[in-house]
């Protein structure tokens, strides 16, 4: 029998990519990621959240690099692996955070939305996914996917569906990947977040009749904080979950287990 423990949610040695690791969920698992042992690769739109993960990573005795980039730009992506490949290990974990959310009637979407939220959302962490995996496939060695979905990659919701949509191709991607790639050593997962209040989702929570309505549906009776995303990342990404691959796991306080 092989022994359990804290060593099996060790990431010392490891080197770990987070996209839209500027700010909200991205920075908090960059920075619990960094926690468990692993260095930062950390990527996004914004130089100045860039440079505050940085430091946070930092302050922990871990390694962070940072990456300014649009990731719906392909050639950028490229970039950007080349810059990685250029200055260090092969990333051996990959958390595919980057997205962006915009809600409205759905007769008000327009190509160009349409556009932005899917190709942000599931276009890009494609080819994120496809260029993290290129050198483990490469070179025979193990590695973790872990893509960010949502409680719409299970359940439809009114005035979202271009981001539905995307999630939902979230949780159908994750899937698709694992068959593909577990047999060769990278697992590939996703996690689906509940109600959690970032500035992607600040919207919603200046409405407080919303905020009541919201909190009725979910069992514990509480918003998520950051922190509660981080140890099921951690999780995701070493050796604990060496067995689960193509899953989905919701951190939701129990509000899908009571719709």
């Amino acid at each position: 029998m092989t022994a359990t423990g804290i060593g099996r949610f060790d990431l010392g040695g490891r080197l770990a990519i987070v996209t839209g690791a500027s700010r909200g969920i991205g920075q908090a698992v960059a920075v619990g990621l960094a926690d468990a042992g692993a260095d930062i690769v950390a990527i996004a739109r914004t130089a100045s959240g860039l440079s505050r993960t940085k430091a946070h990573v930092e302050a922990l005795g871990r390694r962070c690099r940072i990456h300014e980039a649009d990731l719906r730009d392909l050639a950028r992506i490229e970039e950007v692996y080349a810059e990685i490949a250029a200055s260090g290990p092969v990333p051996e974990i990959l958390v595919n955070n980057a997205g962006v959310e915009d809600v409205r009637p759905s007769r008000e979407v327009s190509e160009a939305l349409w556009d932005r939220i899917v190709d942000t959302n599931l276009k890009s962490a494609f080819f994120v996914a496809q260029g993290f995996a290129k050198p483990l496939l490469d070179e025979g060695r193990r590695g973790s996917i872990i893509n960010l979905g949502s409680l719409t990659s299970a359940v439809g919701v009114p005035t979202a569906v271009p981001y539905t949509s995307s999630k939902s191709g979230i949780l159908g991607m994750t899937r698709a990947l694992s068959s593909e790639w577990s047999p060769s050593g990278i697992r590939v997962n996703a996690i689906g977040p509940g109600y959690f209040r970032t500035g992607l989702t600040e919207t919603f929570y200046r409405d407080d009749d919303w905020q009541a309505r919201m909190l009725e549906k979910i069992p514990m009776g509480r918003f998520g904080d950051l922190d509660d995303l981080v140890g099921v990342c951690v999780f995701l990404a070493g050796d604990a979950s060496a067995y689960l691959t193509g899953q989905i796991i919701y951190v939701d306080g129990g509000y899908l287990a009571s719709i």
